[in-house]
């Protein structure tokens, strides 16, 4: 009986040490794990996906020794095996790029300082590495919001002591200014086990501006004598050959015609004949930057259209000698630059627009026609570019610009919504629509073809577009003039009503 009871107990004993040795593994493939764990918290070393196979092995085994417990040692040295290769792969990655700065690896980076909108820039990061492994692995550059790179990435294969160039294509599809502060790499460990990712901090400055292409067109349309073909309209100059003011120095953009060739004798320097329709007259643009111009076109912003047309009739006005100056608001006075003449004034308006967005606020037109009469006493041809969306916004527009007129020359330009022009529109396209699937016939009455929804909708926008034109001719009585054109055809319009106040001689 007492036999009995103590190889029971012998048998339960043995039990229970098979049902904890059983447990043995996972604690020992616990401790493994552990510095994983570690290097993913505090030195942004993590494991790839060779550890992970290795890992495998030891999970394998363990799963074995449940069903053979004979396979502990085999098990508890491959666990230790696994260990001290991963350990010491981890120790080689980490000291070898330099420890907890990575002081050996030393980057650059070269970029313009400017760039323009939607146009690529090249910028070109080179990696020296000064550590005492071979870096292998991959890098990249920093890539501001709203920008897009070509490559994204760029492979790394470095000897020690020697360095690489990688170039890349910078593409922003937003103007302002960015900051670029980092470089990324991610370098693997001499047996592939494990990967770092490293940061290091380089800093530049770029300034994204308006696509200035137009300009070049225009000079190059202009010396041709094409600029019909972006939609300028030639304008006769009343009094031009008559109106005598001054000599001046010629310049490439002359008429020939103009030439005085007595005092070019004289002078022994070619010397044209300025007239009194090229006198030097001011314009000042007020850019609304409030919620009204917030909508989007063509990707762009009501804003950026409206500051690439006031740009292009600047460098217009400019070429004609005459002054241009900017007043950016919202719910304050964000920029203001004091009408001035010359080449060097278009780059004071670049500087000032390129990095002001639309904002959720509510414009102070009050504030922003206060500081024009404080500032600008002598009269100039004013230009408010904004959009009106209901008749508070518009009733203000139209007192403070009716106010100017006498002092100054108000222009209001309101910009189109094109989806309102084609709502208004979607009744007569869907039965030209109907017609052409009638094979020709006669289209269906509109309650046949069209639904109440459309029918609803176009009527809505066709209501507020004629709301809209008794804005516009409110502005014209009161001698207020008046652009009316959708954001991405502003450009052509614009210039033509400058023209035309030249010609007319309105200032």
């Amino acid at each position: 009986m007492l036999f009995h009871l103590a190889q029971s107990a012998t048998a339960s004993g043995v039990a229970e040490e098979i049902q904890w040795l059983s447990g043995l593994p996972w604690l020992l493939l616990l401790l493994l794990s552990l510095p994983l764990v570690v290097a993913a918290l505090y030195t942004r070393v993590f494991p790839t996906g060779l550890w992970a196979s290795l890992l495998s092995v030891s999970i394998v085994l363990s799963v074995l020794f449940v069903f053979s417990p004979q396979a502990l040692v085999v098990l508890a040295m491959v666990d230790g095996l696994i260990f001290v290769v991963t350990l010491i792969d981890f120790l080689l990655l980490w000291w070898g790029s330099g420890g907890h700065r990575a002081t050996g690896i030393v980057v650059s980076r070269h970029i313009p300082r400017t760039g323009s909108l939607r146009v690529p820039i090249e910028t070109t990061l080179t990696l020296q590495n000064q550590t005492s492994m071979r870096l292998i692995g991959d890098f990249c550059d920093d890539l501001p919001e709203h920008f897009t790179a070509e490559p994204s990435m760029h492979d790394l294969d470095l000897a020690r002591g020697m360095e690489t160039i990688a170039i890349s294509q910078l593409t922003a599809h937003r103007r302002g200014a960015f900051e670029l502060e980092r470089c990324y790499l991610r370098i693997k460990s001499p047996l592939r086990l494990w990967q770092r990712q490293i940061t290091l901090p380089i800093h530049n400055r770029v300034n994204i501006y308006p696509d200035m292409k137009q300009l070049s067109d225009y000079a190059m349309l202009a010396r041709t004598n094409r600029l019909s073909l972006i939609g300028v309209r030639r304008t006769r100059r009343i009094g031009q050959d008559s109106d005598f003011e001054r000599l001046r120095d010629y310049t490439r953009d002359d008429n020939y015609r103009h030439i005085d060739w007595r005092s070019t004798a004289k002078r022994n320097k070619l010397t044209v004949r300025q007239f009194q329709s090229d006198q030097s007259q001011r314009l000042i643009f007020m850019l609304d930057c409030g919620r009204m111009m917030t909508n989007q076109r063509d990707g762009y912003s009501l804003l950026d259209h409206a500051l690439n047309a006031s740009l292009m009739m600047a460098y217009v006005a400019l070429q004609q000698g005459d002054s241009v100056g900017m007043i950016c608001f919202s719910d304050r006075i964000h920029a203001y630059i004091p009408p001035r003449g010359g080449a060097s004034q278009m780059n004071r308006l670049l500087q000032a627009g390129f990095d002001q967005f639309p904002r959720m606020v509510e414009s102070r037109y009050d504030l922003a026609f206060l500081h024009l009469n404080s500032r600008c006493k002598r009269r100039s041809l004013v230009t408010l570019i904004t959009n009106v969306i209901d008749e508070v916004n518009s009733a203000v527009i139209v007192d403070y610009l009716s106010n100017l007129t006498g002092t100054h020359l108000p222009l209001g330009v309101l910009l189109r919504d094109r989806e309102m022009f084609d709502a208004a529109d979607a009744p007569h396209n869907a039965a030209l629509a109907a017609a052409a699937a009638g094979g020709g016939t006669e289209a269906p009455h509109y309650t046949e073809t069209i639904d109440d929804f459309t029918m609803y909708r176009a009527a809505a926008a066709a209501d507020i577009l004629l709301w809209r034109e008794e804005v516009l001719t409110g502005l014209r009585h009161r001698g207020v003039l008046s652009v009316d054109a959708f954001p991405d055809e502003l450009t052509a319009p614009l210039v033509n009503q400058y023209l035309e106040v030249k010609a007319k001689h309105l200032l």
